[in-house]
Parts: C-alpha cells; sequence; structure tokens
C-alpha cells in the first residue's frame, strides 16, 4: 500500500492550501490518519489526526486554522489549511494506520513541501 500526498505549494501568508492524502488501493481501509510535518532543522511533529471515529485533534499552534478531514469513499485524507504562516512552512507528511484484508500496516506519504511567504 502506498499513500498519495498532494496539494502543496508556495502561497503568501494569510492564503490557503489543501493537501490531500489518497491510498494506492481502494481495499486498504484506513482506522486513524494524521497529518505531520517537518521544518528544515527541526523535527517532524503532529499537526492534526483523526481516528476512525471522527474524533480529531490539533496541535495548538494550527488550531482554528487547519481542518482534517477523510472521505471514507474515496479512502483519502484531507487537510484545509488557512490563514497560513510562515512558520508553517515545511515538508507535510500524512500517515495512516489500518488494514488491508487481515493484515495491519501504518504507511508513510512521501511528503509534500509547503512554503509561506511573508
Amino acid at each position: 500500500v502506498q499513500l498519495q500526498a498532494s496539494g502543496g505549494g508556495l502561497v503568501q501568508a494569510g492564503g490557503s492550501l489543501r493537501l490531500s492524502c489518497a491510498t494506492s488501493t481502494r481495499f486498504f481501509m484506513i482506522n486513524d490518519a494524521g497529518w505531520y510535518r517537518q521544518a528544515p532543522g527541526g523535527q517532524r511533529e503532529l499537526v492534526a489526526s483523526v481516528t476512525r471515529g471522527g474524533r480529531t485533534n490539533y496541535a495548538d499552534s494550527v488550531k482554528g486554522r487547519f481542518t482534517i478531514s477523510r472521505d471514507k469513499s474515496k479512502n483519502t485524507v484531507y487537510l484545509q489549511m488557512n490563514s497560513l504562516k510562515p512558520e508553517d512552512t515545511a515538508v507535510y507528511y500524512c500517515n495512516v494506520d489500518g488494514r488491508i484484508g487481515v493484515s495491519r500496516a501504518d504507511v508513510w506519504g512521501q511528503g509534500t513541501q509547503v512554503t509561506v511567504s511573508s
């Protein structure tokens, strides 16, 4: 199973982007999912997560600005990012925990660059 992350790019401060993370097969059932980011020289940090039941959790730095959601019919997880700030600049990674058949898997996407200019 692979994850395809997309939607990153260059945006001015105050702008918006929506990241998408899709699985390579519809037979992979997503349980929990999350978006992480890693800025240059920094550690990877959790930005937002959503459980199978729909419970969400956000880093304090993005609360009120970012929204994580999922489309079960498309096996896709999204991160809507509004009011972007230069400090949001990072490579964003999606991560999903799920199963295909009887096998459980924890999968990372390849990362997508988000750059916010001031």
